[in-house]
């Protein structure tokens, strides 16, 4: 099994382009399914959700052409898909679950796998399955997979999340793009991926409008079109690198960006120290000597991200002073606390509550990540300890970021993937 071997103490200084969204294309990948017309996406990341989906999109019928090196697919999907999802294909991803609401939508039916994915907390698909259900669905889930059925087609309805919900959100606003009449979703996800989504959408011919901050308004449409589409940069990764700069104390240019996007992370970064320079689509962050300690609290966007939080956890962890951070998204994301405690942390888990005391030096380890982005913290942990790290179960590492190994090496890190 191939691990990652990190010499630590190095400044990063560089440049690093930023890659296509993982979390934007995996429901745009998903949404393809509506259409039997001839769509091109650029901008993927090559990372292992993205082969996982098109060899789920491939098992269901749709014929795909895909180019690595440009980082693009073609895609056409006659009227001979398939409507069943197996488990092989979705237990690695929850993204899995959003092909059921395309499926739905075209061909009224669908058999999907209950999604898998990282550990880091319960993701039930009910809030999927009960939205969908106001459409016309009705489902049964009988060992562990979900029989869905629309006997009259898709029907517009009003529906209010309980919670907000990104998965559900798309999948709900895939499925009513074709659905008869008008939907109305309320309490939705408003994070850049799902934005990203609809311009994708409507691209491709759906009548999709927001009528406020967290409404969104569909007109069901009879007839999509040909399309291109460039997925967005990927906000997560962004955000990495740019935690990774303020941590080593580097000098980092991050490029490929929106930076207003990335307003929430630009700001908690800024308020711990770090120097930040934006011009068009890129910046320039510089890490200072002391980082300062703060309080945080994840949420929906635009709140500061859960996928940020474990990276976050170790910059706090060399700050002057005792930091909190409250995770509200998932129960169990603090998993990379007792690795990085090994490693020299001092980190009190009370619950949902992270209470970190600063100012430490971390000390190199063999390490084992436990999902995907507690894998990046660690590694983050190692740059700076003195001494050779070792990463195990990188293979959370590889389903989300793309070339980590190449881009941290290009700006001065000592890392390299060992067998």
């Amino acid at each position: 099994m191939e691990k990652l071997e990190v010499t630590g103490a190095k400044k990063l200084k560089g440049t690093i382009k930023i890659s296509g969204s993982k979390n934007s294309s995996l429901p745009i990948l998903a949404a393809t399914l509506l259409s039997s017309k001839k769509i091109k996406i650029y901008n993927l990341p090559k990372v292992e959700d993205i082969e996982t989906m098109i060899l789920l999109l491939r098992s269901l019928g749709s014929k795909i052409k895909y180019n690595k090196k440009n980082k693009s697919v073609d895609i056409s999907n006659l009227k001979n898909i398939k409507t069943f999802a197996s488990y092989n294909l979705v237990k690695t991803m929850r993204a899995g679950i959003i092909v059921l609401g395309p499926l739905l939508a075209r061909f009224n039916r669908a058999k999907v796998s209950l999604p898998g994915g990282c550990a880091i907390g319960a993701r039930p698909v009910d809030i999927h399955l009960k939205a969908l259900s106001k459409l016309g669905v009705k489902y049964k889930i009988v060992q562990g997979y979900i029989y869905a059925e629309a006997p009259k087609g898709l029907i517009g309805n009003v529906i209010k999340f309980p919670k907000i919900s990104v998965g559900a959100t798309e999948n709900l606003i895939i499925a009513a793009s074709l659905a008869k009449g008008e939907t109305i979703l309320k309490n939705c996800a408003i994070e850049p991926e799902i934005e990203d989504l609809i311009n994708f959408l409507r691209k491709m011919g759906c009548n999709i409008k927001w009528t406020g901050k967290r409404t969104v308004k569909i007109l069901g449409v009879k007839s999509l079109k040909d399309l291109n589409y460039k997925i967005m940069f990927d906000r997560i990764e962004a955000g990495t690198y740019m935690i990774a700069s303020a941590l080593t104390g580097g000098n980092l240019k991050i490029i490929n960006i929106i930076p207003k996007i990335i307003k929430t992370e630009i700001d908690i970064l800024k308020k711990v120290g770090a120097t930040i320079r934006i011009k068009g689509t890129k910046l320039r962050i510089i890490g200072r000597k002391k980082i300062k300690n703060i309080k945080l609290t994840t949420s929906p966007y635009p709140g500061f991200p859960t996928d940020l939080q474990a990276q976050l956890m170790v910059l706090l962890c060399k700050s002057f002073g005792r930091s909190e951070i409250i995770e509200r998204i998932f129960e169990n994301r603090f998993m990379h606390a007792s690795e990085l405690n090994r490693m020299g942390a001092k980190i009190k888990i009370l619950g949902n509550k992270a209470v970190i005391e600063g100012n430490i030096n971390f000390n190199a380890a063999e390490l084992m990540a436990t999902d995907l982005r507690a894998s990046v913290s660690l590694i983050l942990a190692a740059l700076t300890a003195k001494g050779k790290s070792i990463v195990n179960r990188i293979y959370h590492l590889d389903r989300g970021y793309e070339n980590i190994e190449k881009k941290l090496k290009n700006v001065g890190a000592k890392i390299r993937r060992i067998s």
